[in-house]
């Protein structure tokens, strides 16, 4: 996802596989779901007033068009994903546990087979009141208060060209947001991740390797760098890297998925299996796309009958994947 937008990540196509996203999250009201295919997801992101994640876990309020509502929580830097939501209007409401923040709210528009990027930026209840960390460890990005006006206004536009897909144009507002205020962690991963779709994979990395030494503590700039080393084909960098995102993150299968298959590439069969198996246990459905890397991983090893099962259940996960009938051919060869 997200994926808002600190844009969390940015996931790329590898091996014809399908796309994934970082954040999960459980389904949106299962009995308001039409078909899978007529639904998209909604990524969130709430920020504090100087751009900075969240450090503690906000409550998210979800209203549906039929008027149930979905409750749920972000994770301790203000994210999370709503998967499969079918296509309509939603409204989505953002409070901090702590009541030190104004209620915030927004109306979601869910398009067909799209990613929706909502950015909640919290306002104090009132003048002067610090933003105290939820927990003890504090985010170098939360101790700066002196993101200017002008730096977030076009973090803000960067954000929003972003979402409607407008890479061009996210990258150059972006682009002015670090320049207006050099240590603005979320602009550098976002306009890192920006460039990364856009294929600028050097600049990329320079964004994203900018935002890590910003915060030691951020998940995403590491997770993005981790996708870029990987399509520079810096294999032995990218499983670094992509393991320092899963030590922040552990519950997070975006970086486990990524990281299997640097360590399959290396030829790491043990850890590449370890990886991909638990990023398709954590995050299911969504990263079924670790099934094919571990049909690939024993098939690599000999073991046919394995490599069968996974593709197998690859395609009952993905019958419509960008790859399908490569894979079907594939498994024609192995019965």
């Amino acid at each position: 996802m997200s994926r808002y937008k600190f844009f969390a990540v940015v996931l790329v196509m590898l091996a014809l596989a399908p796309l994934c996203v970082a954040q999960t999250g459980r389904q949106v009201d299962r009995q308001q779901q039409g078909r899978e295919s007529d639904a998209g997801s909604i990524h969130v992101f709430v920020v504090l007033p100087n751009g900075a994640p969240l450090n503690q876990a906000a409550k998210l309020t979800l209203q549906t068009p039929r008027g149930s509502e979905f409750v749920t929580y972000t994770n301790f830097q203000g994210q999370y994903e709503y998967k499969r939501v079918p296509v309509g209007n939603y409204d989505l409401v953002a409070e901090d546990e702590s009541q030190k923040f104004e209620i915030a709210t927004q109306r979601v528009q869910v398009m067909k087979d799209l990613p929706t990027v909502v950015t909640f930026t919290l306002k104090e209840k009132s003048a002067g009141t610090a933003a105290t960390p939820g927990h003890a460890s504090v985010s170098v990005g939360e101790l700066d208060k002196n993101v200017p006006k002008e730096a977030r206004k076009e973090f803000e536009r960067g954000s929003k060209a972003a979402a409607a897909g407008q890479t061009d144009v996210a990258i150059t507002h972006l682009q002015k947001a670090v320049a207006l205020y050099p240590a603005f962690m979320m602009a550098h991963n976002d306009l890192g991740a920006q460039l990364l779709e856009a294929g600028r994979l050097a600049e990329a990395a320079t964004e994203l390797r900018a935002a890590a030494k910003l915060d030691p503590t951020a998940y995403n700039p590491r997770l993005n760098l981790g996708i870029v080393l990987i399509r520079q084909k810096q294999f032995t960098a990218a499983a670094q890297v992509l393991d320092e995102a899963i030590a922040l993150d552990p519950q997070a299968p975006a970086a486990r998925l990524y990281a299997g298959m640097a360590y399959l590439t290396l030829k790491d069969f043990e850890r590449a299996e370890k990886e991909l198996r638990l990023a398709y246990e954590s995050g299911g459905t969504e990263y079924a796309q670790a099934l094919f890397h571990l049909g690939q991983l024993y098939l690599s090893r000999g073991n046919r009958a394995l490599a069968l099962q996974h593709f197998e259940a690859y395609l009952r996960e993905m019958p419509n994947a960008p790859n399908a009938e490569q894979v079907k051919k594939l498994i024609g060869t192995l019965r």
